[in-house]
């Protein structure tokens, strides 16, 4: 299977966007991805670029794994090629399907996990990696979640050995800058439709 041209357009129009790690391009390609999910997961993706280099940045002593969270991000909704019902309204049934079919391709476990921890940031198994991840996929449109955010918070005050209140002032200014291009990011993902 291939991209259909919207989607392959989704994929390399520039839009102020990062482009996708190419292991991430080969499945979606693989997979013809419809082309709204391209554009969603190159605008997750590209915050989550910006949490990644925010974090390097402000946190350097704070060990994570950046090429996994760039990989989950571009991915994290590849279950919806599985599940198309899901790009257009709720549901939950892409995240274990993601997983599952990122496994089946081949992809390690410690790359497969974001498609199903994506919307489960709660679980005791969940990482900082995760938590970025799930961070990206909510602010990339403004939205802000304070139980998320303060599970990020915490961790990254723990790492750094700073106090909590420190760590979210700078995380709020960041989520805020962030969110601020949020109508761009819509406007990018709503030009492409649900199918091609």
């Amino acid at each position: 299977m291939t991209l259909t041209s919207l989607a392959h357009r989704a994929l390399t129009e520039a839009a102020g966007l990062h482009p996708l790690p190419p292991s991430a391009v080969a499945h979606l390609a693989d997979l013809a991805a419809p082309p709204r999910l391209v554009a969603h997961l190159r605008a997750v993706h590209d915050v989550a670029g910006q949490l990644s280099d925010w974090l390097s940045q402000h946190h350097p002593a704070v060990p994570f794994d950046c090429a996994a969270v760039l990989f989950g991000a571009a991915t994290h909704d590849i279950g919806k090629v599985l599940h198309p019902t899901e790009l257009s309204a709720p549901g939950s049934l892409h995240e274990p399907a993601g997983h599952a079919l990122l496994l089946s391709r081949g992809v390690p476990e410690r790359l497969a996990r974001f498609a199903r921890t994506h919307a489960s940031w709660t679980a005791a198994d969940v990482t900082l990696e995760d938590l970025l991840v799930s961070l990206a996929d909510k602010v990339w449109k403004a939205k802000r979640v304070p139980a998320l955010e303060q599970l990020v918070t915490a961790r990254l005050a723990t790492a750094a050995d700073q106090e909590p209140w420190e760590v979210f002032m700078a995380l709020d200014d960041e989520l805020d800058r962030i969110a601020s291009g949020a109508d761009a990011r819509l406007a990018y993902q709503s030009s492409y439709p649900i199918t091609a």
